[in-house]
């Protein structure tokens, strides 16, 4: 059912999204307690502001009545995706070479499945992260379809 959810949002949002020059990130639907949250992240160049996921959120939400995909009561969000960007697509890849990133994977590579470091290449479906183990520099080469979670780093 959730998959469901989510693959009829993202159908409902792209339109809206592409409308106002705007990316989705990525689409949520979980329950916290007793409550269901749809959660829409939506990103562009710059970053998006209050005003921006307020009109996608009101879009949506017109969409969704009409559409009615969910049974369940729920809550609707539509925001940025904050300083820890989920990275989903190979484009994401791509587009954050030269920053910190946290990757998690589906089996271990060298013993680890945990890798955090600065992305420094995506080249033929294969990420490669230069990471510290304790004061030496070490290089990763981890295939896309090894990585069940990634995301930006933020680093202090």
């Amino acid at each position: 059912m959730s998959s469901k959810v989510i693959q009829t949002t993202e159908e409902l949002v792209l339109p809206i999204l592409e409308q106002k020059n705007l990316e989705l990130v990525d689409v949520e639907y979980v329950k916290e307690g007793k409550n269901w949250f749809l959660r829409v992240y939506i990103d562009k160049e710059g970053g998006v502001d209050i005003t921006e996921c307020g009109e996608v959120s009101e879009e949506l939400s017109e969409q969704l009545d009409q559409r009615d995909p969910i049974s369940d009561a729920y809550f609707l969000e539509v925001s940025s995706p904050g300083a820890e960007r989920p990275l989903k697509k190979k484009q994401d890849f791509v587009e954050n070479i030269n920053k910190q990133v946290y990757v998690k994977l589906y089996e271990p590579i060298h013993g680890e499945k945990v890798y955090e470091g600065k992305l420094i290449d995506f080249t033929n479906d294969v990420l490669t992260i230069s990471y510290k183990v304790k004061t030496r520099n070490q290089t990763i080469e981890i295939p896309f379809d090894k990585v069940a979670k990634a995301r930006l780093a933020v680093t202090f």
